[in-house]
């Protein structure tokens, strides 16, 4: 076997994991949420950029922006497909270090997309397309993780893998106001883009640094990845792991993954632009970058916090008390009027439910991933395969909720209510799933 293939792996055996396996794990566990977080800032890179298009000269429309925020969701989930099944075919080593160096793709493309106002819009979509590559290997990070820690630690790792992964969002949405407003790289960060600021007064950015910022660290985390990594002997066709397909609960599982990850991702792409659209025609109006990043920093950390009170309560419950939540919180949008907002006032009732919707969705995420390994303890590789298989569907999310938010304002007047109407009988549907099958006395598979 090559050098990076392990000849052993035995986490549940407790002399074998004191011994061997917990240095093993946990150093992975490292270096892969490292890797994850670069993932997930290169996938929502464009939910960034899109709302500073039209400041530098891009004369997208609304919509046309939109799109460009969904088009990375769009690749995610098809990417997700293909990754769930690669880690036991190609191991550990190999398939995240060969997916953080393709991120490199988009993070160059766009930043040199951005410095040329004549890209057309097809450009713009293929690169958005392209950042797909950071949500996609997503599905390849938690089977790998799930696979190298024993199962009354799972909610645990994949709750810090998960949590900080996320966590890129936040960050891509933080430091892109800071980064762009300097040459950060030299004579390499290229000109300058002029905008015109709120008191009518003009000012320089560089908008490219928003991209080419993560170059350096996609390389060296990448170089790690490739020294550093192992890989377990867990080894599967390709045609073999179609045998979760064949399993009422991983069609359950998903329903219900994509009530809090693809809340969350959707949301988190869609939540500048929800706030630019709905906000931004007022007086003093809120800065997009300033309040979008609070949505997925909240989700993440309850990701993080909740991971290790799903080992001790277990996953149903907080997934069932998250569906109710969400219910509450999107009919309390449609009910108080934030959607179709009449003045500025409005906005911090707007936001505190947003950040509401995200703090649920992340222990709702959290809550979920713990209960597929015990759903399906009878076999850890099917487990895995239905971890990746879920957060494939997931995924689509961002595309999902930005292309119906952006047609629904475009039907509706700007009025995106009736999508979260829809919401609220989704969640309905997936919480009353989660409590007959898992949650209920009684229930088929408790988790």
């Amino acid at each position: 076997m090559a050098s990076h293939w392990l000849k052993e792996w035995k986490p549940e055996d407790e002399n074998f994991w004191n011994s061997t396996g917990k240095v093993i794990a946990w150093r992975t566990l490292r270096i892969t949420t490292v890797a994850l977080l670069l993932s997930f800032s290169t996938w929502y890179l464009l939910s960034a950029v899109v709302v500073m298009l039209p400041k530098i000269g891009f004369t997208f429309t609304d919509n046309q922006l939109f799109w460009l925020a969904a088009m990375p969701g769009l690749a995610a989930g098809i990417l997700r497909i293909c990754h769930m099944f690669l880690i036991p075919i190609y191991g550990t080593r190999n398939v995240i270090t060969t997916a953080t160096f393709l991120k490199l793709i988009p993070c160059i493309g766009i930043g040199v997309a951005v410095m040329n106002r004549d890209t057309p819009f097809a450009i713009f979509m293929i690169l958005a397309f392209l950042s797909g590559f950071g949500g996609g290997d997503f599905s390849s990070f938690m089977p790998s993780t799930s696979f190298f820690f024993p199962k009354k630690m799972q909610g645990t790792a994949l709750g810090i893998q998960a949590g900080i992964g996320n966590f890129g969002v936040s960050v891509v949405q933080f430091i892109t106001p800071w980064i762009i407003g300097a040459a950060a790289f030299g004579f390499l960060s290229g000109d300058p883009q002029q905008i015109t600021k709120p008191d009518g007064s003009t000012g320089n950015v560089w908008l490219q640094n928003a991209a080419l910022v993560y170059v350096p660290f996609l390389l060296i985390i990448g170089f790690v990845a490739w020294k550093q990594l192992k890989s377990i002997p867990v080894v599967s066709s390709f045609k073999e792991q179609f045998d979760i397909f064949n399993n009422k609960h991983t069609w359950f599982c998903t329903i219900t993954y994509v009530m809090t990850f693809g809340a969350f991702s959707g949301l988190a792409a869609a939540f500048p632009m929800l706030i630019k659209t709905l906000y931004g025609g007022f007086e003093n109006a809120p800065n997009p970058l300033h309040y979008a990043f609070l949505g997925p920093l909240i989700g993440s950390a309850a990701r993080v916090l909740f991971g290790p009170l799903t080992d001790k309560f277990g996953g149903a419950i907080l997934t069932h008390i998250t569906g109710i939540a969400l219910i509450i919180c999107c009919g309390l949008l449609v009910a108080l009027g934030c959607l179709t907002p009449t003045s500025l006032g409005q906005f911090p009732a707007f936001l505190s439910i947003m950040l509401a919707i995200f703090f649920f969705t992340g222990v709702g995420n959290a809550a979920t991933f713990r209960q597929y390994p015990i759903i399906f303890s009878h076999s850890p590789r099917q487990a895995a395969g239905v971890i990746g298989f879920t957060a494939a569907i997931a995924a689509f999310g961002p595309f999902i909720y930005s292309t119906l938010i952006g047609t629904t304002m475009k039907l509706n007047d700007k009025n995106p209510a009736p999508f979260f109407i829809g919401l609220i009988i989704y969640f309905i549907i997936a919480t009353g799933i989660n409590w007959w099958y898992y949650t209920r006395k009684g229930c088929e598979k408790p988790s």
